[in-house]
């Protein structure tokens, strides 16, 4: 059909929608960017094209389009090839409260929802969630793990100390990925004998050192936990659930105390990795940097409404978080074009070290006036080059 015509058309109405929802502006002060767009157009577009899945199935495609077009020489080992950490942790966005998602947030303070991120080393967001305040960043962390839906295989997943317990190493390491927190409280943590008996055999470590492992039970209760970590792989179950279940209050469930051995055992590796290794620590402060980047993005993008979802319905809770997902990383998309297109000119070859490239992020944004009059061409494109 003719650029146009009406796929044109719709086509320059779904950016706007996704424009107005991304940044929290809204859809009326769109209006008057385009004389033959009125409000009602945006308001049916949004209703009737602009919703979860299709929004995840445009974040997805846009993510694996980031991977496709990276230049190893710049952005190092690529996802598809074997760079599979990412890193995961929530962002506070004010909300009305007269809705089932908005809670009191007890460390920020003030009503509000939480959208969980994944996002791997070099600022692309795989996937995110909209979650209660209260609800575990455990189980939001597996759930994006396990439902990205993009080409990336997470083997490594770096958290914060509340996005790590001990229910959470045991599932993880069925699933078949690390998780490797930045424990805060490290000061506190205790490591398990591998057997029991001989309890001089780690001298230097005996302050630190508790009970050995009952692998035993781990044996006994195998099958059921094969049993949960297939559910959780498959859908059948939601970790949330799971995790609702296997709590201190039905600590006399064999599977759980099974799944708190397997954890225990699992951590006490994780730990001495942690300790011992100066690179391993680098490694996983590293991955959360990006992260804590990707948030304060956020707020330089959703501005609009001073950040405050204005809406009690929980779709359009969602669907403003997956815009906002879709805008950043579209950002990210052309700005590694735009990184990759100076690099390649004669005059900045050989200029930029390895420590200045392991320090390059696309998830810049200084260059960009997000306000001010919005206008939209779609007889034009930028003059970037996608084939590498």
């Amino acid at each position: 059909m003719h650029r146009n015509g009406s796929v044109g058309v719709l086509q320059k109405r779904l950016l706007f929608c996704l424009f107005g929802l991304g940044t929290n502006i809204g859809l009326k002060r769109l209006v008057d960017a385009d004389a033959e767009t009125t409000y009602d157009d945006l308001r049916y577009v949004r209703r009737q094209y602009i919703t979860k899945e299709p929004l995840r199935a445009a974040i997805a495609h846009l993510v694996n389009a980031i991977f496709r077009i990276r230049h190893e020489a710049v952005w190092g080992e690529l996802p598809r090839e074997g760079t599979t950490a990412c890193a995961s942790d929530s962002k506070k966005f004010g909300a009305w409260d007269q809705n089932l998602m908005t809670e009191w947030h007890v460390r920020y303070r003030g009503k509000g929802i939480m959208i969980y991120w994944h996002v791997e080393k070099k600022s692309t967001c795989i996937y995110s969630q909209v979650k209660n305040c209260s609800s575990s960043e455990v189980a939001a962390m597996m759930e994006g793990v396990l439902r990205h839906c993009t080409d990336m295989q997470i083997t490594k997943q770096y958290v914060h100390s509340h996005g790590q317990s001990e229910v959470a190493y045991a599932l993880c390491h069925m699933l078949g990925f690390e998780l490797l927190p930045r424990l805060k409280p490290i000061h506190s943590q205790k490591l398990y004998r591998p057997a029991p008996g001989k309890p001089d055999q780690y001298p230097n470590l005996e302050p630190v050192m508790t009970r050995a492992i009952n692998w035993d039970l781990i044996r006994q209760q195998y099958d059921q936990i094969i049993k949960y970590a297939t559910a959780l792989r498959l859908g059948t179950a939601d970790a949330e659930t799971i995790l609702r279940r296997f709590t201190k209050s039905n600590v006399q469930h064999p599977t759980y105390q099974a799944l708190l051995e397997l954890g225990k055992a699992i951590k006490t590796i994780v730990l001495c990795q942690y300790l011992q290794s100066e690179a391993h620590r680098q490694e996983i402060h590293q991955g959360l940097n990006v992260v804590e980047n990707w948030n304060s993005a956020n707020s330089f993008i959703f501005h609009g409404k001073s950040g405050e979802m204005a809406t009690n319905q929980v779709d359009d809770q969602e669907a403003a978080a997956l815009a906002l997902h879709l805008v950043q990383i579209s950002l990210v998309y052309i700005n590694t074009l735009m990184i990759q297109a100076l690099l390649q000119d004669v005059r900045w070859q050989g200029k930029f070290g390895t420590e200045d490239l392991r320090a390059l992020t696309p998830l810049m944004y200084h260059h960009i006036n997000p306000y001010g009059r919005f206008s939209l061409d779609m007889s034009t494109r930028l003059s970037l080059q996608v084939a590498g």
